[in-house]
């Protein structure tokens, strides 16, 4: 980087564009990281942070990790890029077969891409594709959650049932289809579980027959949703969910970019909650950030529509320039490797653990955690003006916004929205470095509440 340039100059960083920011605000008083190390982050000015996010929810096994620094070294004097429409390269074909030997059920058939947005438009596109290759083209819907977010493309943002996300680009393509999504502590028909019967998950039912079962192609869901406060299902609920998919014949799509990876204390969602998909998306912790990757990955079933001659052309008609790129892929090796060698799955719920146990610790001293909720390392915080009767903030408070400004200025990265936070630091965590985050947590919530 040349020494001229002025990190901090309104006028030089004018020209870059962050996500969901406002550059004219982010410019007077801009956050330039630098480096970073385990759980730590220090930015250009040499401030230090705790990683209370995985960076967002991405860097599973740490930053400067040396298994996969090393990996990349390699490779990087072997081979940087392979022509996708050419041949495969070996790093690649090695990962994908890793990820088909270590994914449930008959998940066997591994599409490599770049982002996110790239695997649930591959998951939804090959949903259509496969219908009109086995006998049912009017099986083209998709069905998806209001909160759910799926990515930055069209079809993804289609299928996000984010207000915010969406607006700004409607009208979006045709053939998506929302329902309400699961939150018990606010639920949105209004009802109590258990005495409910997951009827979240149930409505699915209705809405399938209403739309009619030979026009829906899939079902997308994030196991646990991420956009409305870590939304943690009912154990029943995704159950419920795949026999409701079965029944009508419908593709169920599990988007896995938050929950896969040991996340969620398992290496899938899928896995944690004892539930299968038809299609499984990862990204994020994929490559722990080391490189851009992310994966689609689909049944047995599935495959047979498209594994045939030449002619007539049934091949997935699907690709993008970077997709299995040999860098990324051995990022991918050895994030997987550093993960299972070093029992990050374990690590992540023993941490997990008592990273709950903390919240709720912490709930109780500051009376304003509406509902704690988590699996894994993955937790959020609703917050609540009157927990017992769950009345929330005035919604002119911001009061997550105002408790992850105050965390930040006082070295520690979060996830905050208006109504909730959340805390979802690597996979690598100790108790020590857990303690510490939490305590500078501790410490802005009762600096805000102080000021309020």
């Amino acid at each position: 980087m040349p020494d001229r340039i002025d990190l901090h100059d309104p006028t030089v960083l004018k020209h870059s564009v962050l996500d969901f920011r406002q550059m004219s605000t982010f410019v007077q008083d801009p956050l330039v990281f630098e480096r970073a190390e385990g759980v730590h982050y220090w930015d250009s000015r040499g401030v230090h942070y705790w990683d209370g996010l995985s960076g967002i929810f991405v860097t599973a096994v740490g930053h400067r990790n040396p298994r996969v620094i090393q990996a990349l070294t390699r490779q990087m004097e072997k081979l940087t890029f392979a022509p996708p429409l050419h041949g495969a390269n070996a790093p690649a074909v090695a990962f994908c077969a890793r990820l088909a030997e270590l994914a449930p059920g008959d998940l066997n058939t591994v599409k490599l891409l770049s982002s996110g947005s790239e695997a649930t438009e591959t998951a939804m596109k090959l949903a259509r594709q496969f219908w009109k290759q086995s006998g049912a083209p009017t099986k083209w819907k998709v069905i998806s959650r209001h909160w759910g977010y799926h990515g930055a493309t069209l079809g993804a943002m289609a299928a996000t049932g984010t207000p915010a996300r969406r607006a700004p680009f409607e009208p979006l393509p045709a053939g998506f289809v929302h329902i309400p999504t699961v939150h018990c502590y606010r639920c949105p028909h209004e009802r109590r579980y258990p005495e409910c019967n997951v009827f979240c998950a149930r409505y699915l039912e209705q809405i399938i027959r209403m739309e009619g079962p030979e026009t829906v192609s899939a079902f997308i869901v994030e196991p646990v949703g991420n956009t409305g406060g870590i939304l943690v299902p009912p154990p029943e609920y995704l159950p419920t969910i795949r026999a409701i998919c079965d029944r009508y014949d419908v593709l169920l799509i599990f988007d896995e970019m938050i929950t896969g990876m040991g996340r969620t204390g398992q290496l899938f969602a899928a896995q944690t909650y004892g539930v299968t998909p038809d299609i499984l998306c990862l990204g994020k912790g994929l490559s722990s950030g080391y490189a851009p990757l992310a994966a689609t990955i689909w049944s047995d079933r599935i495959q047979a529509a498209f594994w045939g001659p030449e002619q007539p052309d049934i091949a997935f008609g699907h690709g993008h320039t970077f997709a299995g790129n040999p860098l990324s892929a051995t990022a991918g090796l050895a994030v997987l490797e550093e993960v299972l060698s070093r029992d990050l799955l374990g690590n992540a719920r023993a941490m997990g653990a008592h990273l709950g146990e903390s919240l709720r610790a912490m709930g109780q001293r500051h009376g304003i955690f509406g509902e704690v909720r988590g699996v894994g390392l993955l937790w959020g915080v609703e917050l609540a003006r009157d927990p017992a009767t769950r009345t929330p903030f005035a919604p002119e408070l911001r009061l997550g916004k105002r408790i992850g400004a105050e965390a930040q200025a006082r070295g520690l990265i979060l996830r905050h929205d208006p109504e909730w936070f959340a805390l979802a630091p690597p996979l690598i965590v100790t108790q020590p470095e857990l303690d510490a985050m939490l305590a500078i947590l501790d410490e802005s919530i009762a600096a805000v509440l102080a000021r309020l």
